[in-house]
């Protein structure tokens, strides 16, 4: 089965030209060269077969070959950069006779000069990796292999346990919801309250018993839900016990010895205050 040919770089337009020989052992200049007369004009192709490379100076109408030069290593004697300029090279030219032959090659770009310098660049190093690959697996195939396999009769022993887990388990924090909200103010010991003798406390008795840790943290509520619950009004003072109950029983005891005073006392208060008044006095 043949190799197949895979081509690496083509370039449509390459000058040909006729070299002198070396001057000597530094290299060839361009401007030595005749550059204004170029000796052929064609296009040059870069291909691989499986390890080979060659370039290939080709017909542009046709695509006859002109001339090839295999390249076996770059940078070689193969292909040389000139010491003057980055767009001309020297090719070694050979035939299947064997017979070598130097020309100089040429480009009016100096992006064609460097696509020609990258793609046999490539080529190489992707040589290179493919040795190095194959190498590192015959060593690998070469090591002893190790038996991880048991033994007869060995056995082994696994313990599946439930670990617990370390970190406590708390309430999570991420919820962005209200939490419960503190009672108002009045609800609490500033409210009224009822004595066990049927009598009213006043607030300002019961709130003088509270101490101030409790008053603070009360005036702490307020402030926090000061934008939603306005402030309790305060209750009207409450007469104690004692003094209510005297001046009850004073009332019932002059309603008892005068059943009509309710009355006479209504008709006397407005007869003196008002005289236009419309009531009949009995």
């Amino acid at each position: 089965m043949a190799d197949y040919e895979r081509v690496l770089c083509v370039k449509n337009e390459v000058f040909v030209f006729k070299i002198p020989p070396r001057p000597s052992n530094r290299g060839y200049r361009a401007a030595d060269w005749d550059l204004q007369n170029p000796q052929w004009t064609g296009r040059l192709r870069v291909v691989s077969r499986d390890k080979r490379l060659f370039i290939k100076l080709e017909e542009k109408s046709s695509g006859d070959l002109f001339a090839q030069c295999p390249v076996e290593t770059y940078p070689s004697v193969a292909v040389e950069s000139v010491m003057d300029s980055s767009r001309y090279f020297v090719l070694r030219l050979m035939d299947e006779n064997g017979r070598t032959a130097f020309i100089g090659i040429g480009f009016s770009d100096r992006g064609d000069s460097f696509d020609l310098n990258v793609s046999l660049q490539d080529h190489f190093k992707q040589l290179k990796q493919e040795d190095e690959l194959v190498k590192a697996t015959k060593e690998l195939e070469s090591a002893p292999k190790l038996d991880l396999g048991f033994k007869e009769g060995q056995t082994i022993k696994i313990n599946i346990g439930n670990k617990k887990s370390d970190r406590p388990k708390g309430k999570s924090s991420s919820g962005g919801g209200i939490g419960l909200i503190a009672p108002p103010p009045g609800s609490g010991s500033g409210g009224i309250k009822i004595s066990p003798q049927g009598g009213a406390i006043a607030p300002q008795q019961q709130q003088s018993t509270v101490q101030p840790q409790n008053t603070q943290s009360n005036a702490g509520n307020l402030d926090l839900f000061n934008d939603f619950i306005s402030p309790a009004p305060a209750p009207a003072p409450v007469q104690s016990t004692a003094a209510s109950s005297s001046v009850a029983q004073a009332q019932l005891q002059s309603a008892g010895n005068d059943p009509w005073g309710d009355f006479t006392s209504a008709g006397s208060n407005s007869s003196s205050g008002n005289t236009d008044n419309d009531w009949i006095q009995f």
